[in-house]
């Protein structure tokens, strides 16, 4: 019999924190604010059902060695000097980081699961359905999601535990992702948890 595991995706400084260099996730404080409530409250829905918590984050090695850049978002990233392993964008957001016995996923790519160990990490889970939430939504969000669902896995897309820079982008991003996927807020997967 097959479980559900929740995928927190990029849940780090350099994407979530005013200070971060990257913010894809969001640019405004009101928006973070809500994102950081939602995020917190999936992680305690989650960890209050049992459900096994994945937390997939970025990082690059020192000095960018190896990055390929073929792609503007790797060649923004490597210019800006962004998400270094043992620095501080590449770290968990305050209060969204793994707790003890919880899975870490490193990756170097857009979609999670690509030269990663998550589809290995996830197998060691007998995972079957999917809910996913991070940021970006347009970016590692759609892609490792489009991805999953390919592979067959049933995913549920936590929306407001999701968010882009821009909120169009955002809002189609998930009507993009409505193809493959269900979309659904926070609160109905996990009723009544308060952040």
């Amino acid at each position: 019999m097959s479980h559900t595991v929740l995928l927190a995706l990029h849940y780090q400084n350099e994407v979530m924190h005013g200070a971060g260099r990257i913010r894809l996730g969001t640019r405004d404080d009101t928006r973070r604010a809500e994102l950081v409530a939602a995020a917190h409250a999936l992680l305690a829905g989650a960890r209050a059902a049992s459900v096994p918590v994945v937390h997939v984050r970025i990082a690059f090695p020192k000095g960018h060695e190896g990055v390929l850049t073929n792609a503007p978002i790797f060649r923004n990233v490597v210019a800006s000097g962004a998400m270094e392993e043992g620095s501080w964008g590449a770290e968990f957001f305050d209060g969204l980081e793994p707790r003890g016995g919880e899975a870490v996923v490193t990756h170097g790519r857009v979609n999670a699961f690509f030269e990663s160990s998550l589809e290995e990490t996830l197998r060691g889970l007998d995972a079957g359905r999917l809910i996913v939430a991070g940021v970006a939504t347009n970016s590692v969000v759609e892609h490792s999601v489009r991805h999953a669902a390919d592979m067959g896995y049933d995913v549920v897309v936590a929306a407001d535990a999701c968010s882009a820079a821009d909120p169009a982008v955002h809002a189609a991003a998930l009507f993009n992702l409505s193809l493959v996927a269900e979309v659904s807020a926070v609160d109905d997967i996990f009723p009544g948890v308060a952040a």
